[in-house]
């Protein structure tokens, strides 16, 4: 087969999945597939809510390798499909190549900036939620030892670690973060295999108590830390339901609520860039019949109280964006 084969092979196949009446909203799932169980999963939840709310259809694909970002793009773009949310950082490259091609789309991307005028930019203050999650693992944990396994090693990523470290130390001065991330490359979202092997090497140093923000990785963090009797927290969706009575909480990171919001906005989605923090739920814990056992009153109304004080603006949690560092952790 030679190269244009393939690649019109690929065209059709994205062509097909494309396939939508016009107007329809597009969703565009990241690496990792839309049952993740974690931030595409999510996204997939808000376009389901959409759909059930609306009566409404939308296009959707799930991309196989970064090479079809673009692609993809404009072919729910030509078929009009009106918006088209993307699921992810890794889709802001192509996206602003391509934007300023269809002035009439509208366009969201969630977890990145995207500077054109038919672009809406979605992104999340995680090192917020984060701390609220740092606080609840203290309190639960016995050996003053927790810690932290996050996906590809990229400055977001870093943000969920340092929030959660500032969490963890506000609460226990005293205590030990430990940090690892899982690679370099985007497979490290879908290596569940050595988010096992990384949570394991991270009991054997104390840790009694562990957070992943990791993607698809984090099933096998959540999944060993149940094996071997210690706590988990979850991420992006609330996995709260995995492993009933051993995750302790979900840093909820209502990517849901982005794509539910665009698109029931439509073609009328207003562009721009918009930040979703504790005050109008776009990041928080979870607290359900899963978890309730283990959050007893006093700590949520402790982490509860620092919610309200970083809505106010009174207590300031250090963004590691900002200028990637962390005063509570080194990655």
């Amino acid at each position: 087969m030679t190269l244009m084969q393939k690649f019109l092979g690929a065209s059709a196949a994205l062509a097909l999945t494309a396939g939508a009446a016009a107007a329809d909203p597009a969703i565009l799932f990241d690496l990792g597939g839309k049952f993740d169980k974690s931030f595409n999963e999510s996204a997939y939840n808000g376009a389901e809510r959409w759909a059930t709310e609306t009566g409404g259809s939308y296009a959707e694909v799930e991309i196989q390798s970064d090479a079809q970002r673009e692609q993809a793009i404009r072919r729910f773009a030509e078929a009009g499909n009106n918006p088209i949310v993307m699921a992810g950082f890794s889709w802001a490259t192509p996206l602003a190549e391509v934007a300023a091609d269809y002035p009439d789309t509208k366009f969201a991307i969630i977890d990145m900036v995207v500077d054109a005028p038919n672009v809406r930019s979605v992104v999340f203050n995680e090192h917020e939620g984060s701390y609220l999650v740092g606080m609840l693992a203290a309190m639960a944990s016995e050996s003053d030892t927790v810690s932290f396994v996050g996906g590809m090693d990229i400055p977001l990523i870093r943000r969920f670690g340092c929030g959660y470290a500032q969490g963890v130390l506000a609460v226990n001065p005293d205590a030990t973060v430990i940090a690892n991330m899982t690679g370099t490359t985007p497979a490290a979202w879908n290596d569940p295999v050595k988010g096992s092997e990384l949570t394991q090497a991270q009991i054997s140093q104390g840790s009694d108590v562990v957070f992943a923000a990791a993607g698809g990785t984090g099933v096998g963090v959540l999944q060993t830390a149940a094996d071997q009797g210690i706590l988990s927290i979850g991420v992006d969706s609330n996995q709260n339901y995995l492993h009933p009575g051993q995750v302790l909480t979900s840093m909820m990171k209502r990517v849901d609520n982005a794509v539910y919001e665009a698109m029931m906005m439509g073609a009328d989605l207003e562009t721009g860039f918009n930040v979703m923090a504790i005050g109008n739920e776009g990041v928080g814990y979870a607290l359900d019949e899963f978890n309730a056992e283990l959050i007893s009153a006093d700590m949520q109304a402790a982490v509860d109280a620092a919610a309200a004080a970083i809505t106010a603006g009174e207590l300031v949690v250090h963004d590691y964006m900002s200028d990637e560092t962390c005063p509570a952790i080194s990655f």
